[in-house]
């Protein structure tokens, strides 16, 4: 596994299903998340063991890392250090991550120094890097330690340096069917990743899921206990950690979720449709999912006053139903 695979989720959605019916819809298309599935790191990735630098690059391009870590124990599938450990597996991806943004780091650094010297506006920037410089030597992942940080500084960090340890991190605790209900031990899990998010998947019982009707999917889930997925579980934590949120659109043609970042403004959320849409952007004709359906149709939400138009200061709402006005 050299090249990394890519998948594309959809993020389940009853809602979509409800407003098809409603409208008569032709299709239905959910928001997605994009996942780049790459292998393990290895300790000495950031000096290139196990094809480390190649597995890094993938890594820079991503918005979020997902770190998938074995927490089950089974004879059968070997570890790679021979112990299961999922608090020293972790610290081994974050010391090669730490690792390899020092050297992006200290590459960047005499050259910025020497700049900064010149143009005092670029003092601030160099101030950034030093902080972030003791912040790696002290062995910390800039993500837990970039709260009080100014988004543009940030967002530098991110863009332009593309450092891997200030991305937003979701631990994926690989587990076995009996850990599915021990409570206890998922707490212990948490303890060691917070404040990151936790989420927990057996991989075995996912295989088989894969296979089942939606109903069996449901009777086998109740069996071990578990509402969802943690398939589900884990692209509705991706969405989350990036900031996302979705809004809906409905009709005769399709009704579909958006997928916008949080706090996005009318005008922002219909670009996503077509930049046209954003440009040319009058109102938006805003209907709340619940008040929809329990209306029954639109025709029916209006004459109960729950529509309403909303202009370019209107920040997006999770269960905004929406049709935009915009001139050409």
């Amino acid at each position: 596994t050299i090249e990394p695979n890519t998948g594309i989720v959809p993020i389940p959605d009853e809602r979509l299903d409800k407003l098809a019916g409603m409208y008569k819809s032709k299709k239905i298309i959910p928001a997605t998340v994009t996942f780049v599935d790459i292998a393990g790191l290895v300790a000495g990735a950031s000096q290139g063991e196990g094809l480390g630098n190649q597995f890094l690059a993938n890594i820079r391009t991503c918005n979020a890392i997902a770190h998938v870590v074995r927490a089950f124990d089974d004879s059968d599938v070997q570890h790679v250090n021979n112990q299961v450990s999922p608090k020293k597996d972790i610290e081994v991806i974050e010391t090669e991550l730490i690792l390899a943004d020092l050297q992006t780091v200290e590459k960047i650094f005499p050259k910025l120094e020497k700049e900064a010297s010149i143009k005092p506006d670029l003092r601030p920037r160099l101030e950034i890097l030093k902080q972030v410089k003791e912040l790696l030597n002290e062995g910390s992942m800039l993500n837990t330690s970039s709260d009080t940080m100014p988004i543009e500084d940030k967002k530098w960090l991110q863009q332009e340096l593309q450092l891997l340890t200030i991305k937003p991190v979701i631990y994926v605790f690989n587990i076995d069917e009996n850990q599915l209900s021990d409570d206890t031990q998922q707490e212990e899990l948490k303890d060691i990743v917070k404040p990151s998010k936790a989420v927990f998947i057996c991989a075995k019982l996912e295989y088989e899921l894969q296979s089942l009707s939606e109903s069996e999917k449901a009777e086998m889930l109740e069996t071990y206990g578990i509402e969802c997925s943690g398939l589900t579980n884990l692209v509705h934590a991706a969405y989350d950690t990036l900031g996302l949120q979705s809004y809906l659109t409905a009709g005769e043609k399709e009704t579909r979720a958006w997928t916008i970042k949080k706090g996005a403004t009318a005008p922002e959320a219909a670009g996503v449709i077509h930049s046209d849409f954003e440009k040319g952007f009058i109102a938006a004709q805003v209907i709340n999912y619940h008040d929809l359906v329990d209306a029954g149709s639109e025709q029916a939400a209006k004459a109960a006053g729950n529509v309403r138009t909303e202009g370019k200061e209107y920040t997006m709402k999770p269960d905004d139903v929406v049709e935009f006005r915009f001139n050409t």
